[in-house]
């Protein structure tokens, strides 16, 4: 990468310098990029300033005295709302008269370029230029109507005379008079002529208009501010907040030109949020929906908190219901729903349903309901006896704070021991020092298992007793007809569950601060109860902490835009000495980011820092796991997301990544794999997460960051024998720290070179033999297991009558992926040419034909060839003694005979069996209709491995026979038609993968038939006739590939029984094939443990081997800087939905060590985003 990729390429500069003053204005195009007419912008203007117009007279009418200020407000209004609904009618009319039209004219290439042909100042185009409409007839109305209100009251909040009692000074009055109005221009224009593009985009596509809402919302909220101080004259705090108000009304175009303030949508959910994690105590939800409803149900117990009379009754209401709603209630509701259906249904699957998920959810249930029983007799008895002293050093609240004093430190230094770094800058000396092998670390690991145990009772049972203690104790709660008190003590009796950790430091602050302060006197303990006090400092503990990892964002954006080469641009110098000089505006912004808990945005990733607007901590709309780039690697993510989501589990259980709230990310890393796990819900004993996957196949931004992730892990896990103790970490600062390591069973990677096997001579000698081999035993083999499934007590009567379906012509099952048609005529082939080679001995060179007719075994066809260099004749038959003939036979493969399709080549006799039983072992009679000459017959019978033969058919047990006789296997043995039978089969398949000639393969042809792909011969085409026998064939050819590389690799093999031996393991154990078979992936997700590809580079010119073996290795796990993610995926989110520079080469996709631009672009949510795999919602239990 270039340090001076450009920002925007020059397309999207000039598209960004047309969109960006439309923005700032609320939609008038004053930038077209074209010629226009005059009047396309005069009428602009006029549309823009008619709200200004309108209200004029009615505050001229008001200053004169003619009319009161409502009435004013109420002609403003009124002239708007005809004005505007006259103009929608003026758009729904020029797009009547132009519909026909536009149904019959061609596609034009000025539509292309966003061109308009104008005909006249108020022609049908200028029309649907200036205001395009709205989509739905009911907005059409209602943002009419919308309008006038916003022009009333608009008119009546910046009347000169109220403004005048506001600040006494005509100059201010002016001022605010003239560019409020400027402000509502830009509202009205907004929503009633055009919409402009926000900078403040959530949504990608805007189904309901509702972006035509914002800036009249927020006009809104400002006017609502004004009308309750006119109502409410004597109050002089809401007073000062209308005067600050009217002044912020004015800059109102600046936020929303820089995208502060956010779209509905985004401001409706991060409200809820907000409110219903710091208000009422609960926790970020995963969906819009569960949001709501959870946000309902809370505010709905903090209300009906307020109504109960009695304490004691208000305290038990208070802890019960905080404890249910800090449950996982979706899942509980799940186990619920299967126990119903289980009770409804019928035996068969009550019995079903009765499996261990139900069975833990009981176990869950009782658990739950022992707590909570345990946690209402606690607060009852501690309120109701000792509920009523007040705070002192010996009182009964003070004894609980020093024990939560107690519990904060111990519960802390057994979280931080269980990291490999402390606080993330020193190395932690209890952390095992060799992590390589699962055996060996989970060996040294078990003392901080136990420490991760009795951390957990800690958290789970021990704090929030103690702190139901300490909150039963507070003498605020006899003052609960108070509204602060309701919500501040439902929010702290939730969050003792909900968020254990956060609520623990809380009270230890508050009860530190109230040991500290005695003085009644103090603003802390006159005006504040302990609720409220609470509410107050979760807040600040938050925003804080907010602050430090925003701070930590910019400040390493600053730092490696200099120290990062690649990272050094033209501008650079000048940027960094302006945040230098201007670093208290920088903490400013970082300030204002962290106060409204929204990200801090580098514009395109440089160090030009803005506040993005507030959203929700998940940061996208979408459903969580809605949608992923699927690919082929998809697969190997989701075989070992279930084994990462227990291991995950457990760490989490255990405090071993350290505190995860909602909103944290993790990155994990093995082999070529990257997952990326957002947390999204947390509550009591569980917590719900989202894992991504990114793509394997690393491109040189996504490799160079890749790198930076292993050293920044093996520095951390891999070479702890080399350091001392307490040394630091050397990539401190950087977004990722490395917490632990996580035992999970994926597959692991291992790819060899085949040279010096697959291009040996010695080996490529034996792998026909061996080849007959293998398809001996897969052809019995497939024999035999028909048999045993025919054999079955329903059809046993079907033996006597001699009608086995071995017997019925196989051509039914389809091949799982098709014959590649290539032409053999290619470089492959001609290397295998020599000079002395005959011409008969080249491998096929003709393109398949349709035509196909079984010919009569053991007989040679009567063929026309064609024999390149000689004249055409008419061929005659051949005796088969005579090699000549062999040889013109073989010639076959430069042109497809011509056989009369109508003409039946004869049908095969019956085969006549010596053992009654040998037709439990015969193939299919098509299977024996090769078109092979006799001679290659009886070569095929001396080549046969009759030893071999006899052995496997000594492996068969054929224990399904109900009745069979004692020396079955000898019969089996000595029937030569049985024998006779599989040497046609053997010789079908030698045929079609090999030919007739007995030359030793060349590594092209063996991983062409390796990979189903041989060139097109008379005997291949047969062969992929039986789409059965040829997925036998292709499965015996790749066993036996494994088997030439395993004796190479491990040694040749002794004896029968291991040759046996060898391929029931490929059978069980090993999927043997290619990555891009559908069956690989079915293998993955099956878990086959083992699996075996063949690849070829053609750059290279190397044969490859890949294997993957199932095992449980160790996955390193680090925690991100969760703003500098939210803080990229805003810029991100600005950068696309905004400017719409989607190039796969702009700068801010980049690689970036430190940042991790490119892998944190990636794990963004679709469309933005391109992770290969992202998984639904995971609820994890964490106990």
């Amino acid at each position: 990468m270039g340090p001076d990729v450009p920002l925007l390429n020059d397309y999207k500069q000039e598209f960004f310098l047309k969109r960006f003053p439309q923005t700032v204005l609320g939609g008038p195009r004053f930038k077209l990029g074209y010629c226009a007419p005059p009047y396309v912008y005069v009428n602009q203007i006029i549309l823009f300033l008619m709200p200004w117009v309108l209200g004029g007279v009615g505050t001229l009418l008001y200053q004169l005295g003619v009319m009161k200020d409502y009435c004013t407000a109420a002609l403003s209004g009124g002239l708007m709302f005809v004005t505007a609904l006259t103009l929608q009618i003026t758009n729904l009319y020029a797009k009547q008269k132009t519909v026909t039209v536009e149904r019959m004219q061609i596609q034009n290439t000025l539509t292309d370029e966003d061109e308009f042909e104008f005909s006249s100042c108020v022609g049908s185009e200028t029309v649907k230029f200036i205001i395009p409409g709205k989509k739905y007839l009911i907005n059409t109305v209602f943002h009419s109507l919308l309008a006038g209100v916003l022009c009333g009251l608009g008119t009546w909040y910046l009347l000169p005379n109220r403004i005048t009692l506001l600040y006494s000074n005509i100059g201010g009055t002016v001022m605010i008079f003239v560019f409020g109005w400027v402000t509502i221009c830009i509202g009205e224009y907004s929503l009633i002529i055009n919409t402009a593009t926000e900078t403040a985009t959530f949504q990608a596509l805007d189904t309901y208009e509702i972006t035509a809402l914002m800036r009249p919302f927020y006009i809104f909220v400002f006017i609502a501010v004004d009308v309750a101080h006119r109502f409410a004259v004597n109050t002089p705090i809401l007073e000062q907040t209308n005067q600050i108000l009217h002044i912020v009304f004015l800059f109102l175009p600046f936020l929303w030109a820089m995208g502060i303030l956010p779209p509905l949508d985004a401001l409706f959910l991060w409200g809820m949020e907000q409110l219903l994690e710091f208000g009422l105590g609960g926790s970020p939800m995963s969906s819009n929906t569960k949001l709501l409803v959870m946000f309902l149900i809370s505010a709905g117990t903090a209300i009906a908190s307020y109504f109960i009379r009695s304490t004691l009754g208000a305290v038990l209401f208070m802890t019960g219901f905080g404890f249910i709603l800090s449950l996982n209630l979706s899942e509980i509701g799940f186990a619920f729903k299967h126990i119903m259906i289980s009770h409804l249904a019928s035996s068969k699957s009550k019995n079903m349903l009765r499996g261990l998920r139900i069975q833990f959810r009981w176990r869950e249930f009782i658990f739950y309901l022992t707590v909570l029983t345990l946690a209402l007799i606690e607060a009852s008895l501690l309120h109701q006896f000792a509920g009523f002293s007040s705070f002192s050093k010996a009182s009964p609240q003070a004894v609980a704070s020093y024990v939560l004093i107690i519990l904060l430190i111990i519960m802390w230094i057994l979280r931080e021991i269980q990291r490999v770094y402390l606080f993330g800058v020193f190395r932690n000396p209890f952390y095992p020092k060799d992590v390589r092998t699962v055996t060996v670390f989970m060996e040294k690991q078990r003392r901080l298992m136990k420490v991760g145990v009795v951390r957990r009772i800690l958290l789970t049972l021990v704090s929030p007793f103690a702190m139901i203690a300490f909150l039963s104790l507070d003498r605020s709660l006899q003052n609960l007809h108070s509204v602060s008190v309701c919500i501040g003590f439902t929010r702290i009796f939730r969050m003792v569950w909900q968020n254990t950790e956060n609520a623990l430091l809380d009270i230890v602050v508050v009860s530190i601060a109230q040991m500290l302060v005695f003085n009644p006197d103090l603003w802390w303990n006159r005006s504040l109860d302990t609720g409220i006090r609470l509410l107050l400092v979760g807040i600040l503990r938050d925003r804080l902490l907010q602050f430090v990892s925003k701070l930590h964002f910019a400040i390493a954006i600053l730092l490696t835009s200099w120290t990062e080469k690649k990272q050094r641009r033209k501008s650079t110098a000048t940027l960094i000495t302006l945040n230098v000089v201007f670093f208290p505006i920088l903490l400013t912004f970082v300030a204002v980011s962290a106060l409204l808990s929204s990200p801090l945005l580098p514009l395109f990733t440089l160090p030009v820092f803005l506040v993005g607007f507030p959203r929700p901590i998940r940061s996208w709309p979408g459903p969580v796991g809605a949608s992923a780039c699927v690919c082929s690697d998809t697969v190997y993510y989701q075989q070992m997301v279930p084994s990462l989501a227990v291991a995950l589990q457990a760490a989490l259980a255990a405090g071993s990544l350290g505190l995860s709230l909602p909103g944290s990310h993790y990155l994990c890393r093995f082999q070529d794999r990257l997952m990326w796990i957002l947390v999204l819900e947390q509550g009591f004993t569980y917590c719900a997460v989202n894992i991504k996957g990114l793509e394997l196949q690393e491109t040189s931004c996504h490799a160079a960051e890749a790198h930076r992730v292993d050293e920044i892990f093996e520095m951390a896990f891999e070479h702890q024998e080399h350091t001392k103790i307490f040394s630091p970490n050397h990539h401190f600062g950087h977004i990722l720290t490395p917490c632990t390591v996580l035992p999970v069973r994926l597959y692991s990677d291992a790819r060899n070179v085949l040279s010096g096997i697959i291009d040996s001579h010695e080996n490529l000698k034996h792998l026909k033999d061996d080849f007959i081999k293998v398809l001996v035993w897969t052809l019995v083999q497939y024999c035999y297991k028909k048999s045993k499934a025919w054999e079955s007590p329903g059809n046993a009567d079907r033996n006597k009558k001699g009608s086995f379906p071995e017997n019925q012509p196989s051509g039914t099952v389809e091949r799982s992926r098709p014959l590649r048609e290539e032409d053999s005529f290619s470089v492959d082939t001609i290397e295998d040419w020599t000079d002395d080679s005959d011409i008969f001995d080249l491998e096929p060179s003709g393109r398949k034909k349709d035509g196909k007719d079984p010919v009569q075994l053991g007989t040679t066809p009567k063929v026309h060839l064609s024999v390149p260099g000689s004249v055409e004749t008419q061929s005659q038959d051949v005796p088969q003694e005579m090699s000549p003939e062999e040889k013109l036979y073989r010639a076959v493969v430069l042109g497809l005979p011509a056989v009369d399709k109508g003409k039946q080549q004869g049908v095969l006799p019956r085969v006549a069996f010596s053992c009654s039983y040998s037709e439990l072992l015969s193939i299919p009679e098509d299977w024996r209709t090769a078109p092979v000459p006799a001679s290659k017959v009886n070569e095929m019978r001396q080549r046969f491995p009759e030893e071999w033969y006899h052995f496997i058919l000594g492996q068969l047990d054929f224990f399904h026979l109900k009745e069979k006789p004692s020396n079955l296997l000898e019969e089996l043995m000595k029937d030569t038609a049985l024998k006779d039978m599989y040497v046609h089969g053997v010789l079908a398949c030698c045929f079609g993968l090999f030919g007739l000639d007995n030359t030793v393969p060349a590594p092209s042809h063996v991983f062409r038939a390796y990979a189903g792909g041989v060139p097109w011969s008379v005997g291949l085409d047969w062969l992929t006739g039986k789409p059965e026998l040829f997925q036998l064939a292709l499965k015996a050819f790749r066993y036996t590939f494994k088997l030439m590389v395993d004796k190479a690799s491990l040694g040749p093999v002794e004896n029968f029984k291991e040759l046996v031996n060898y391929l029931e393991e490929y059978e069980n154990d090993w999927y043997i094939g290619l990555v891009s078979d559908l069956e690989w992936q079915q293998a993955v997700l099956q878990e086959k443990p083992y699996l075996f590809s063949l690849g070829h580079d053609p750059n290279l010119g190397i044969y490859t081997g890949r294997v993957l073996t199932l095992q449980e290795l160790l996955v390193q796990v680090g925690k991100l800087n969760d703003e500098a993610v939210r803080g990229q995926w805003a810029n991100l989110s600005w950068e696309l939905l905004y400017a719409t520079n989607d190039d796969e080469e702009r700068y801010s996709i980049q690689a970036h060590p430190v940042l991790l631009r490119n892998l944190t672009v990636q794990a963004a949510d679709p469309p933005l985003g391109y992770p290969v795999y992202s998984s639904e919602l995971l609820h994890l239990p964490l106990f």
